[in-house]
């Protein structure tokens, strides 16, 4: 509630974002963007607001905004919600939250029209993602309207189109100009941006890594530390004992430790870094760990400036670390591949003396904190690994059975399964989007060759066009079905639910967890050989919070019963 005068109003949802992007609350009333907004949907728009860099200042945003509520004023229209993120919208690994809340706002019928500001600021992936959008809007007779380019998308869908295309093809050569000024700067040993390892920083303009005054003491501590072969886990409980912090003030782990450890860059060299890449083989914004020196012409590593550690300190960290290492064991090594999952709790289940999390520790779950950041941060606790998974499965299944059919608990679990047991389904849907979005993209590019360009022969036009549309037709088809719920009839009996477990194994367990729970606080033992039953000791957060639960001992009772005539139906089939 906010109040102006006498009058006491209600606030509206984008206040927080409105004033963060300074706007007083008197131009917001002068913008009709200060009480909520209700009504006819057709009457109603969201406007969507995004940076790709911090670079863009609030004062521009401001003025697109203002620009934006005037076309939308000039078309009586009211702005319902403003939606706003700093996002890339070239990338497709990139998913903009905002975007998709704008945009569903609108498939939900709370509005009939999206304001944006220009028609890069939608999108620069092209009319193979605007095309699927107008698509969707279309079928709800909503629109997307432009203000900058003043497009309407009921009226001027061509024009969108070419216009979308022409922002894909900048946002390629942007990238492609990025890429070059960063392989330039590595091999001039210049710093090209980003978070600098503990213990350096780039003084602004040298384009130099240089020792941080505030850090380097404790980075070269840790650094002493590594070259007398102590352990990454010894050292993150030395420093947190002494109440020594990261440079977020956090404390310090095993994992941070050997990440510095790892790191080319804390020697003072440009690192050569491959990108991760995804299933289709385009860049992502990750790279791999790790890396090895970026060499010269002679093959000498080159400098970006001062490290904490010389280049052969880095080499005999790593060979220390790599000595460590033993074969079959979580301890370095990386010959084994995808490890199997066996610890069907891990994410969910809680130490009970500082509500961290516990992880797989073999046979038992062990306080994660503890483990990683030394007996300063957590007494720490353990439990059987074996105990407390067979204690929460036969908890979970009480639980559900205590559900009715109809409980959206069921239906997320049952969506959930159905996730995990059919991952293809979701590749497949992200193929046929990619290879959508390359058709219309080729569409385009024929009818602007034809039209605009006047050198090709029309009955080869006409072949051609004819060709795209049919596949772009049946890839429509096949992502339509795709999106089609998948039918959850034959999941929504809890026995069906207590068969799918008995089966689900250990990865398949931890989603059907995951889908009723958010976590479970295990309170630590009253002393050595506490026999208190598992079940007394957790402390469950169930996602239902609201429903009724049918007793504990009953309800595991009756799971009993459930296997036993599901086992007596087995074999008797």
């Amino acid at each position: 509630m906010v109040t102006f005068g006498d009058r006491m109003t209600m606030e509206r949802e984008d206040l927080t974002t409105l004033r963060s992007l300074g706007f007083e609350d008197d131009e917001l009333r002068d913008l009709g963007l200060w009480e909520p907004v209700t009504g006819d949907p057709s009457e109603l728009a969201e406007m969507y607001l995004r940076r790709s860099k911090k670079k863009d200042t609030l004062t521009s945003l401001r003025q697109q905004v203002r620009e934006m509520c005037g076309h939308a004023r000039s078309e009586n229209m009211r702005v319902r919600h403003l939606w706003f993120e700093q996002r890339s919208a070239s990338k497709a690994s990139v998913r903009r939250e905002e975007f998709e809340k704008a945009t569903g706002a609108v498939v939900a019928g709370c509005s009939k029209t999206l304001y944006v500001y220009k028609t890069s600021r939608l999108s620069r992936r092209g009319m193979g993602q605007v095309g699927l959008l107008l698509d969707e809007f279309d079928a709800r007779q909503a629109r997307i309207c432009v203000t900058a380019e003043r497009i309407d998308s009921s009226k001027s869908r061509m024009i969108l189109a070419i216009l979308s295309e022409q922002a894909r093809e900048q946002a390629a050569d942007i990238s492609q100009f990025a890429k070059l000024s960063i392989t330039a700067n590595k091999s001039e040993g210049k710093w090209t941006g980003g978070v600098t390892p503990f213990g350096l920083h780039s003084p602004k303009g040298s384009g130099k890594l240089a020792r941080n005054p505030k850090e380097y003491p404790t980075a070269r501590r840790i650094a002493v530390y590594l070259l007398n072969r102590k352990t990454p886990a010894w050292i993150a409980n030395r420093l947190n004992s002494e109440g020594i912090r990261t440079r977020h003030g956090r404390m310090w782990t095993d994992s941070g430790i050997i990440s510095l450890a790892h790191s080319v860059t804390w020697a003072g060299l440009v690192a050569n870094r491959e990108k991760m890449r995804d299933a289709h083989g385009n860049e992502l914004d990750k790279y791999h760990r790790g890396g090895t020196p970026l060499l010269d012409k002679k093959g000498h590593p080159i400098s970006l400036g001062q490290g904490v550690i010389s280049f052969s300190e880095h080499v005999k960290i790593a060979s220390i670390l790599a000595d460590r290492a033993q074969p079959g064991t979580t301890i370095g090594d990386r010959t084994r591949g995808k490890r199997e999952m066996v610890a069907i709790l891990s994410e969910l289940l809680r130490c009970g003396h500082c509500q961290g999390p516990m992880e797989n520790g073999g046979i038992n779950y062990r306080c994660q904190a503890r483990q990683r950041q030394g007996s300063s941060s957590c007494k720490g606790m353990s439990t059987e690994r074996a105990r407390i998974d067979k204690e929460v499965a036969g908890v979970w299944e009480a639980h559900i059975l205590g559900l009715s059919p109809e409980s959206e608990v069921i239906h997320a679990i049952a969506r959930k399964w159905l996730d995990y047991k059919d991952p293809a389904k979701e590749r497949r849907k992200q193929e046929v989007i990619a290879a959508l979005e390359s058709a219309a993209s080729r569409e385009l590019k024929l009818q602007k060759e034809f039209f605009l360009g006047g050198g090709m022969d029309e009955t080869l036009y006409d072949s051609l066009r004819r060709e795209l549309s049919e596949q772009i037709s049946t890839m429509k088809a096949e992502l339509k079905e795709l999106g089609k719920d998948a039918d959850l009839s034959t999941l929504m009996h809890p026995d069906a639910l207590t068969l799918l477990w008995s089966g689900a194994g250990a990865s398949g367990q931890r989603a059907l967890l995951r889908a009723a729970m958010r976590k479970i606080v295990l309170a630590p033992p009253k002393g050595r050989g506490d026999r208190t039953p598992l079940s007394k000791r957790m402390v469950i957060d169930w996602i239902d919070k609201d429903s009724d639960d049918t007793p504990l001992d009953e309800a595991i009772r009756h799971v009993e019963k459930t296997r036993l005539a599901l086992k007596g139906a087995r074999d008797a089939t």
